[in-house]
């Protein structure tokens, strides 16, 4: 089981206001930060129930984008999440819809952060 994963962005600053908006649909908000002198660099963990499990870093832009998958409730969270996503600076990567090629009841978006990172919601539940 994963218990948290973490990426470098390109602009810290742009990057968290990105995904404070993108993933509060999803129930995710900003959890703890931590700063250069604590951790090297400033990061900031999202979450829910108090446990930051998505963290971004100041390290600068990846040489390879990411793909991060985050469960969501319901088929309505997976396009609230995409419109926020868009609002918020994002690129449509997939608009919300059945991927059956997974499975039948495969529901995703997917939305390309500033840096190119692809992050998506998926629910797994039929209607």
């Amino acid at each position: 089981m994963i218990d948290h994963v973490g990426f470098s962005v390109s602009d810290y600053a742009r990057a968290k206001a990105f995904y404070e908006k993108a993933l509060a649909p999803l129930g995710y908000t900003l959890v703890m930060e931590v700063t250069a002198e604590q951790a090297g660099q400033p990061a900031a963990g999202f979450g829910s129930g108090g446990k930051p499990d998505f963290w971004i870093g100041a390290e600068g832009r990846p040489d390879k984008p990411v793909h991060i998958a985050i469960l969501a409730k319901d088929r309505q969270t997976v396009d609230a999440f995409h419109r926020a996503a868009l609002a918020a600076g994002g690129k449509d990567n997939g608009a919300p819809g059945v991927r059956a090629h997974y499975h039948a009841n495969y529901y995703g978006a997917f939305v390309l952060d500033p840096d190119g990172h692809n992050i998506e919601a998926v629910c797994h539940t039929p209607v």
